[in-house]
């Protein structure tokens, strides 16, 4: 008998809007699945919802209607402590801007996502470099944000997001603010943690690019999905 894959995380007629005179949908009974291993980039123009769906999916929205489940946990209704700390132990996030603490090095920014975790400094110090290794790092891993540069940041902010192993990565526009050059290494980057890691990940973008490394690509219009391309990776 063929086993049943159960999705990593689902929404079923997740919408979000805004009321007023007239209310505003941003997002519109949407259905997502997240399957494990799987690569998801979400396109569609400025405007069309996809960052807002994100943040619906990731727990930093709440949702207006709709259910969203991760794992065995359905959460768009918990209390928002109980909602942060499933975010910090089961979802990693990349943005479009840093977001790093610019008082702590490269290496303590990215130990921050381990200190939730039963670990000795030891272990945490370990990992940490480890995975600064990884985006290839480890030599700046004393330098302060300030002495990066941006497409240097984004792979810390990358390191961060993964080294406690989430249980799916969320990337919202991760290459917006590089160039083409750290743009490149970045999707690298992504690929590189995907295939070799099995790590899950949704990326949220403008850039049409983004298509040729994910085995699915959802389209949005107007705060709806439009469609659901499956493909596989690499074919343009």
């Amino acid at each position: 008998m063929r086993e049943i894959v159960k999705p990593v995380l689902s929404a079923r007629g997740l919408t979000k809007y805004y009321p007023g005179v007239s209310a505003v949908y941003a997002v519109r009974d949407a259905n997502v699945f997240i399957y494990p291993g799987d690569f998801v980039v979400v396109l569609g123009p400025s405007g069309s919802g996809k960052s807002t769906l994100l943040a619906l999916l990731g727990g930093l929205e709440r949702p207006s209607g709709g259910r969203i489940q991760l794992g065995d946990v359905i959460y768009h209704h918990l209390y928002e402590a109980e909602l942060t700390e499933l975010r910090q132990m089961k979802i990693g996030f990349v943005f479009q801007y840093f977001n790093l603490l610019n008082s702590l090095t490269a290496l303590n920014n990215v130990a921050l996502s381990l200190r939730l975790f039963p670990l000795t400094e030891d272990e945490i110090r370990e990992r940490s470099l480890a995975m600064l290794e990884e985006v290839g790092l480890k030599d700046r891993a004393h330098h302060l944000p300030s002495q990066l540069s941006g497409g240097e940041q984004q792979r810390v902010a990358l390191a961060r997001a993964i080294v406690h192993r989430p249980e799916i990565l969320l990337a919202d526009e991760p290459t917006g603010n590089l160039d083409g050059k750290n743009a490149a290494m970045i999707k690298q980057l992504l690929v590189k943690m995907n295939t070799e890691f099995k790590q899950t990940i949704v990326v949220v973008s403008h850039d049409a690019s983004f298509r040729q490394l994910a085995n699915r690509v959802v389209y949005m219009e107007d705060g709806k999905i439009a469609r659901i391309e499956v493909k596989d990776r690499g074919a343009n």
